[in-house]
């Protein structure tokens, strides 16, 4: 199941980013999946979801917007090492 929903936007928008209205829309979804999933609202599964990509596909992405792949600090990571010790 899916749910439409419409947007409307001036026609600048789309010439500012030189994208179309599908290709715009395909940003808008990867980046807001991207942003949530940097806040840690969302998993990488469901921002792939979102997104509409592979997790694979999306974990891609994530380098294209300089947002690492892993939820963990420096700090949660230490931890967890000296934790294991």
């Amino acid at each position: 199941m899916s749910v439409a929903l419409k947007m409307e936007l001036p026609d600048g928008v789309f010439s500012a980013l030189r994208k179309s209205p599908d290709e715009f829309v395909q940003e808008m979804r990867m980046a807001a999946a991207v942003k949530w999933y940097e806040m840690t609202l969302i998993s990488q599964e469901k921002a792939a979801e979102i997104a509409g990509v592979s997790r694979a596909d999306f974990v891609g992405e994530l380098g294209r917007f300089r947002v690492s792949p892993f939820q963990y600090s420096a700090r949660e990571v230490l931890d967890e090492l000296s934790d294991a010790d």
